[in-house]
């Protein structure tokens, strides 16, 4: 049991904890009414900013050589199987590819679709040394086609100015690279427009 003086310390003392904000003049202006309502002050919570990772830069990239194919492995025999993976992927895209299909259907999945592992011609060309370039699609950039040819050739294809074919189950689609400087990521998310006449 605690005596009246002590009692009294404690509470001034807790209200002066409990209402930091007031003076002590006020804090005993409320005492005499017999009325004590006490503040509640939440701790303001800092928000921790999120470290963004910092990925390469494209100079680094070029210089660790990330995305060069070494000479040992540019064989056109390797990559049949990522052909045919990528053959069962647009089948799965286009519901099966039937005979039946809407060619415009199988066009507009065709433009979203990844090309990586799927054959394709230069078909037109506004330099004839890139027409009849035939060959499995390694890596796609915004400008350039990387296909690996049969005669184990890496050959680095511009889209500006070129046509490509690409065949599938009877189904032959043309793509105009000029139409088609995207990357990959970019593609599967544009809207194409129809165009009544396109040339290179």
């Amino acid at each position: 049991p605690q005596g009246s003086e002590e009692a009294k310390a404690f509470v001034n003392a807790f209200l002066k904890r409990s209402m930091p904000k007031k003076k002590d003049e006020a804090i005993q202006d409320i005492l005499t009414r017999k009325a004590v309502v006490l503040e509640h002050y939440s701790k303001k919570k800092t928000k921790q900013k999120r470290k963004k990772t910092k990925g390469f830069t494209a100079k680094q990239r070029r210089e660790m050589r990330l995305f060069e194919i070494e000479p040992e492995q540019q064989r056109y025999t390797i990559f049949l199987p990522l052909h045919e993976l990528w053959k069962q992927y647009i089948r799965d895209l286009c519901h099966g590819l039937k005979p039946d299909a809407q060619p415009h259907m199988v066009q507009s999945k065709l433009l979203k679709a990844d090309l990586h592992g799927a054959i394709v011609t230069v078909t037109k060309s506004k330099c004839p040394s890139y027409v009849g370039i035939t060959g499995i699609i390694l890596q796609e950039f915004k400008h350039v086609f990387k296909i690996i040819t049969k005669e184990d050739k890496l050959k680095v294809v511009p889209k500006l100015n070129n046509v490509f074919s690409v065949e599938i189950d009877g189904f032959i689609s043309y793509i105009y690279g000029s139409k088609f400087q995207l990357r990959a990521s970019e593609r599967s998310a544009k809207k194409f427009k129809l165009k009544g006449t396109i040339d290179l």
